[in-house]
């Protein structure tokens, strides 16, 4: 019971900041978007999003901070393995899947529907 508390907890925190973001500091939603990622990024740069992954679960791996931490944990995973090349394989690698879902539900989508404009 505490998981799905602690993922409820988390989740909507990071919703709540970027709400706010939005809100408050006027940011347009690009900005917001962009500001998430570079926090996620930061957070794992300093090792701490793992510990807020281990504690949250889907409350820290499903909101868009998650593809800022993926970036950078592949980047300085395989950077440590085969140095300044790695650090571009591994950004690719780890992405890979959320990227090409995206690019395929896209397509998709603009084949059923029509887009406005």
């Amino acid at each position: 019971m505490f998981e799905y508390v602690a993922a409820f907890l988390v989740g909507g925190t990071i919703c709540f900041i970027g709400q706010m973001l939005m809100d408050i500091g006027k940011l347009s939603p690009t900005h917001t978007l962009s500001t998430l990622v570079v926090a996620g990024a930061l957070l794992d740069g300093y090792h701490l999003y793992d510990r807020l992954i281990d504690f949250a679960g889907a409350g820290a791996t499903v909101p868009i901070t998650s593809f800022g931490h993926s970036l950078v944990h592949g980047a300085m995973s395989e950077g440590g393995r085969y140095g300044f090349f790695g650090v571009g394989m591994g950004v690719f690698e780890v992405t890979s899947v959320g990227i090409s879902s995206t690019i395929l539900f896209s397509f998709l989508v603009a084949l059923f529907f029509k887009p406005k404009g």
